[in-house]
């Protein structure tokens, strides 16, 4: 079970994170819905330690990974909005850098990067890559310390369906295998791997049955 409470977090006099609390259970992943600039990635770079909060808590197996920070890097894995890669490198060498030789070796045969199909780019420079092959590759180095929680912001947005199959397929493998996602989103396929969403408007966060009704969604984001 993993628990967020009573997060708040403020920038001056603007409060953008006012006490947020959910649950969720192992192998489940939950949307985080918003329009932007409503805190939907302060709440993520909370959750990753990239940025201090002003009150919460984030309890994983009874500890609180927002105070133990070895605890949550071998335990929480981040895929950014933003491109993380270094651009003059090619994917191996950006992979090396998280990975052991011999261990990048055995998950381009049969872990993540195969999963993402990392070896058709491999020696590809990353600044010549399209958007969906430095997704990819970033949700490999993200995962390379087999964490157990998964913060992702916006992993499919702007790309082809192939891209957004190949990561669809991962997040599915990752909750089959008892991982859990924190997914900040706008894409209609991703909300339909969640197992609850939430709308995060004015600091405040709510929860949201999403029935499939994208209008409806619009509407009460809005």
């Amino acid at each position: 079970m993993i628990k967020i409470k009573g997060i708040e977090k403020k920038y001056i006099k603007k409060i953008v994170l006012k006490d947020i609390n959910f649950e969720m259970n192992e192998g489940s992943c939950v949307g985080i819905l918003g329009g932007n600039g409503s805190g939907k990635t302060t709440l993520l770079s909370v959750l990753a330690g990239i940025l201090k909060p002003d009150a919460g808590q984030f309890i994983y197996m009874g500890r609180d990974l927002l105070r133990d920070k070895i605890f949550r890097r071998s335990t929480v894995g981040l895929i950014p909005q933003t491109n993380p890669l270094i651009e003059e490198l090619s994917a191996w060498d950006n992979l090396i850098l998280w990975y052991d030789k011999n261990e990048l070796l055995k998950a381009l045969k049969s872990g993540v990067p195969a999963m993402l199909g990392i070896d058709e780019f491999l020696n590809v420079r990353v600044s010549r890559m399209s958007g969906g092959m430095k997704k990819r590759l970033s949700i490999a180095c993200a995962v390379a310390s087999s964490p157990r929680v998964l913060l992702m912001d916006e992993p499919s947005a702007a790309l082809d369906l192939v891209c957004k199959e190949h990561i669809h397929n991962y997040i599915n493998a990752f909750k089959k295998a008892g991982g859990s996602i924190i997914l900040v989103t706008h894409d209609e396929g991703d909300l339909k791997l969640c197992t609850r969403h939430y709308i995060l408007k004015n600091g405040i966060l709510e929860a949201y049955i999403y029935d499939g009704d994208v209008h409806k969604l619009v509407d009460r984001i809005r």
